[in-house]
């Protein structure tokens, strides 16, 4: 039993980081455009199918792959802000909607490019870590791993760095961060780079893990949204801590019961935040 637990909990920890990275993505670009972007799960398929092609076809080495794929997935969120978002800044409503056309477009690219068929990405490495009498693959420890060094590099970009910290001026009052000469358009260029990225190259680091497909942004985008509201919706850290919180649940329930219970907890979950807090676990902190 000790031994379960254990794997259940390192499986717990690829599961949250892989989401964390999502999650935190989607935040990013919310607290600072205040849009919702529906297409976040298809920029996850975007950057798994960039190792399809690099990795899987082209033979990359695997992390000049994942970062080639991440500068790709950054640039079509660049385009989303100057194609849709900018022209919908006080239009959110018009800017979701926006985001969903995104989202067909780009699911019927991989689908003319790629086909409707499952590509299978072989394994970075076929070695595994034993930790403490449970296994972890090395292609799961790379996702650990890339994700710690990621979301600290985040950290540090938004504490201690000029643009960092008109990121999160822009995030908690865009009017004020306005009259103090901060550039809106150049903030949500930033955001919605580096929101794009994050979900490009978490799809592109799970891609040898997961069968990719035109529609694996489906359950992500799911998944998320339900992070971001247990976490609070603007609130970063809370993003990362409702996804450890979500995959530990996800993987307990999974583990000793089975997906489809898994998901249906995941939801009650969601629920059960909102009724007893409504603005999430970290909704009332500081944004971004």
């Amino acid at each position: 039993m000790t031994e379960l637990l254990i794997q259940t909990a390192v499986n717990a920890a690829y599961a949250a980081s892989y989401m964390a990275l999502i999650a935190v993505g989607l935040v990013l670009i919310f607290g600072v455009m205040g849009v919702i972007n529906f297409a976040h799960g298809e920029l996850y398929m975007a950057g798994a199918y960039a190792i399809v092609y690099l990795y899987a076809g082209m033979q990359l080495p695997f992390l000049v792959a994942v970062a080639i794929g991440l500068v790709f997935v950054g640039c079509l969120g660049l385009l989303m802000e100057w194609s849709m978002f900018r022209p919908l800044r006080d239009n959110p409503l018009g800017g979701l909607i926006a985001s969903i056309g995104f989202l067909l477009v780009l699911q019927s690219g991989a689908v003319l490019l790629f086909g409707v068929r499952a590509q299978n990405v072989p394994a970075v490495s076929r070695e595994r870590i034993d930790v403490a009498g449970a296994v972890l693959t090395v292609d799961r420890f790379i996702v650990i791993a890339a994700t710690v060094a990621l979301l600290a590099a985040l950290w540090a970009f938004l504490r201690f760095t000029r643009f960092g910290r008109a990121l999160r001026a822009v995030s908690q009052d865009r009017e004020a961060a306005a009259l103090q000469g901060i550039s809106i358009n150049q903030t949500a260029r930033w955001a919605m780079f580096i929101g794009a990225a994050l979900a490009g190259v978490a799809g592109a680091l799970t891609a040898p893990l997961v069968p990719t497909t035109p529609y694996m942004g489906h359950a992500v985008i799911v998944t998320a949204f339900i992070i971001i509201i247990v976490g609070g919706i603007g609130s970063l850290e809370g993003a990362v801590i409702a996804a450890v919180l979500y995959a530990v649940v996800n993987t307990l329930v999974t583990t000793f019961f089975d997906g489809v219970i898994a998901s249906i907890v995941g939801l009650l979950l969601m629920l059960a935040v909102l009724i007893v807090r409504p603005q999430g676990l970290f909704g009332a902190k500081e944004r971004a």
